[in-house]
């Protein structure tokens, strides 16, 4: 079983979205980015995927949407996010 797909949508500037791809890449995985800056079709497919989401970045591991940064780091500290990184 290989790693799970991850998604993560940013918007240009945002220092959250660059903490936290900054974080994913420390762990040497591999992440999709969708800019939703102008909005757009990506904007709305966050939005199916996380209907509460207003903010960036909303980052998705598999299944499971991690929800922001600060959740992303959350993780890291209490020494959840590496399995859950596997899979």
């Amino acid at each position: 079983m290989g790693q799970p797909r991850i998604d993560i949508y940013t918007k240009f500037a945002c220092p959250f979205c660059v903490r936290a791809k900054r974080l994913l890449a420390s762990k040497g995985v591999v992440f999709n980015e969708y800019d939703i800056t102008l909005g757009g079709p990506r904007r709305e497919e966050m939005l199916a995927r996380a209907p509460q989401a207003r903010t960036v970045p909303q980052i998705f591991i598999g299944e499971t949407h991690v929800g922001g940064c600060d959740d992303l780091h959350a993780l890291e500290a209490s020494g959840k996010l590496d399995a859950l990184l596997q899979g």
